[in-house]
């Protein structure tokens, strides 16, 4: 695989030495290795399976409540509290018990 050709189309662009404006860039998927991008199901998918498979609703901050338990990544909340005494729901145990059904089920745990 070579590179050079890559890093110096670059250079030329983060230096605007390029005459045209448009530029084609062609880029395929094929060759990438995406496994670093798969790190489970989405809310959605965990909401949905969680649903079908027990008739159990369960919202977003059960899902990651359980997620932290269970030592997987959690993106940043952005919906802070406004008090620094207000409590959130814990995630009942029932629960609890499907959504690691469903971690199982999409290889997460």
């Amino acid at each position: 695989m070579l590179v050079t050709t890559h890093v110096e189309t670059v250079v030329l662009l983060s230096k605007g030495e390029v005459d045209s404006k448009k530029i084609r860039v062609e880029f395929s998927l094929e060759d990438m290795d995406m496994s670093e991008f798969q790190d489970g199901a989405t809310y959605t998918q965990i909401k949905d399976y969680v649903l079908e498979h027990s008739g159990l609703k369960v919202s977003n901050l059960y899902i990651s409540q359980i997620k932290r338990k269970c030592g997987i990544e959690v993106g940043k909340n952005y919906n802070l509290p406004k008090s620094e005494d207000s409590r959130q729901p814990m995630c009942p145990p029932e629960k609890e018990k499907a959504i690691r059904e469903a971690f199982k089920y999409f290889g997460m745990i």
